[in-house]
Formats: structure tokens, sequence, C-alpha cells
């Protein structure tokens, strides 16, 4: 580790999700792009959080466009195991079919689930990698995953010391919300996560991520630079053109990165229960540990505004002078966790 004195580097967070299945999932990428670059923030693991081989392939296309690295490499994106079938594959990710004059538009690499990490284990070991209090999480998607992390030999004193806030991206808060799929996808890890986990949680539910949609026309004005590019082609691909997207887990993003900034309001402390259905209720009170996000229409705006601003940025420089932080004033990275090893012949 650095030596006494030396500065923090940005603080780093780990994305947890279904992030292939959710446009906003795939912006929140683009837009860990635009937060480097100004050196701001670092995406220390990127993860699915339900088993999608597609959707592994999707996300990890998106992430080569923004952070291109050598083939061995393919096994930072996680991914838990299970059961994979067609309803599985994220619309999105018929991009990675399309062809260029020279072949595919994009190079798919994650070829199989060995070409994955697993997700809980991926998190922890790059947690183990940041100084204490530096880092946050971002789950945008069932609960899953994050209670295996706890469950891991020793991760939750690491827990403890590495992150410095829970942000979910899940649930909704308004009058007469209905279930969140993602929550009802597994209840009991919903229920676990709120009770046992030993940080701070803040909740961004689907009101916020509506009020403050990325605007559908940025897709066809502000991704000009690229001849070909995987956001605007899953935006298409997805089959609601002129739709704005519903940017929760961007807020959710934003949170974990800049908390104090003001740029949406935060209830009182308090209490969400989940529901058999899936449905999220928020308590005031009772010396919670719990709150969640309110927009704050004065800067309704501006929020928009940076959306657009960061996720439509070109692939940031990696290591310049003067720019994003690089490794001399990072925490040391440890290896990716090895991919999983190919299965036993029968």
């Amino acid at each position: 580790m650095q030596g006494r004195g030396a500065a923090l580097p940005p603080i780093g967070v780990a994305l947890d999700g279904d992030l292939a299945h959710r446009l906003d999932g795939l912006l929140a990428i683009a837009l860990f792009n635009g937060l480097f670059a100004r050196g701001e923030s670092r995406l220390i693991a990127l993860s699915l959080s339900r088993p999608s081989l597609r959707g592994a392939q999707l996300v990890e296309v998106v992430s080569a466009f923004y952070t291109p690295r050598p083939r061995e490499g393919v096994g930072m994106v996680g991914m838990p195991e299970g059961p994979m079938t067609a309803m599985s594959d994220p619309p999105a990710a018929a991009i990675l079919d399309r062809e260029g004059p020279e072949g595919p538009l994009y190079e798919v690499r994650v070829k199989s689930l060995i070409d994955t990490a697993d997700n809980a284990v991926l998190i922890r070991n790059m947690l183990l990698a940041q100084h204490d209090g530096n880092a946050a999480i971002v789950l945008a998607g069932p609960a899953t995953g994050l209670v295996r992390l706890m469950k891991l030999y020793g991760a939750r004193p690491q827990i403890e010391a590495k992150v410095a806030r829970l942000v979910l991206a899940v649930g909704a808060f308004g009058a007469d919300a209905a279930p969140d799929p993602a929550v009802a996808a597994d209840v009991a890890a919903a229920r676990t996560l709120l009770e046992e986990w030993p940080t701070p949680i803040v909740a961004v539910g689907r009101e916020v991520g509506e009020a403050v949609a990325y605007p559908a026309a940025s897709f066809e004005r502000d991704f000009a630079w690229a001849p070909a590019h995987p956001l605007v082609d899953a935006y298409r691909a997805a089959g609601e053109p002129g739709r704005d997207v519903p940017a929760t887990t961007l807020a959710a993003v934003l949170h974990a990165v800049h908390p104090g900034a003001g740029h949406f309001d935060l209830s009182p402390p308090g209490e969400i229960a989940v529901a058999a259905d899936g449905r999220t209720t928020f308590t005031a009170g009772g010396g919670g540990r719990h709150r969640h996000l309110i927009v704050n229409p004065a800067r309704r705006d501006e929020v928009v505004r940076l959306w657009t601003e960061l996720v439509a940025a070109p692939p940031a420089p990696r290591g310049r002078r003067g720019g994003p932080p690089t490794a001399a004033n990072q925490p040391p990275q440890p290896p990716v966790p090895p991919t999983r090893p190919p299965a036993a012949a029968p």
C-alpha cells in the first residue's frame, strides 16, 4: 500500500446489477468513463447480478470500448453461476451480431462462463486493494450476489473497513409504487441485505430515475464522434426509439461518488421494508440506518445536463500528465480473480 502522506486516489466503485437488461446500467459504464476523465472516481469491479452469457458479452463490449485491455482481462466481468436460457438474453445484445465492412462490428471476448469471474468473489478481491473508507458499491439488480459477498470468509470486516456506502438503484418510494422486479427476483436476499449490511445504505427509487431520465435526443446528437458506438446501438436494439431512459443507476452512481454535492435531496434516516411481492416502503425515524434520494426540482435540468456531458464523453486517456489518476497514485490492484476452471470432462 502507499506510504503515509500519499494522496488518496478517487473513490473506487463496484457496480453490480442487471446491467445488460437495463439501459441505464450500460449508460453507467460510460458515466464512470466521464467521472474518471475528471479524476473523480474509478470503476473497480463490474458484474452482473444474474447469469446471462449474452449479458456478460454485452457488458464487456461496452466496458472495453472505454477501457481497451488485453485478452486476459476479460475475467474482470463478474457473473454468478446458474441456469441460462434464451430469456436471459437482453434485447440490446443484438448489437453483438452486427457486421461491418471487415467483419463483426464489436469483438466478443467472453466466449463462455469460464471467461467470467464469480461476482461476489470479484467484488471482495477488488475491495481488498482499496484504502479504508475509499470504496462504494452500487447495486442495480437482485441482492443475491451482495448477500453471498457478506458470507465469504473474512469479507465482513473488509466491507466494514473499505466501503463508505452502499447505494441501491432498486425499489420505488412514491405513492402507490409498483413492486420492483429486481427486488421480487430475490426478496429474501433484499431483506437480508437491508437487515445485515454493515455500512450506510441509500436507496434510489424508480421515481428518481424517471424524473431525471437520460434524454433520447442525446443518442442521435452527442455520440457522432464514434462511427459505431455500442451505447447508441444498444439503445436502438432495445426497441424503444424516442423514449428517454430512466436514469436510476446513473443517479445511484453519482450519489456514490459525490454524496455531498447536493445533486439530490436525502430523506431523513429510517427503515426500508420489502414486501413479499417486491414492493418497497420507507418509514422515517426509529434510529433507522437507511435513507433514499429525493429529486430536487430546482436541480433537475442541471443533473440531466450532467448526464449528457459525462455519458457522451469520448474514452478518457489513461495515465496522461495532469489527467486522471494513474498507477502512481492508486493503491496496488490485486490480480483479476482467476476465471472459472473448465468443467470436468464427463
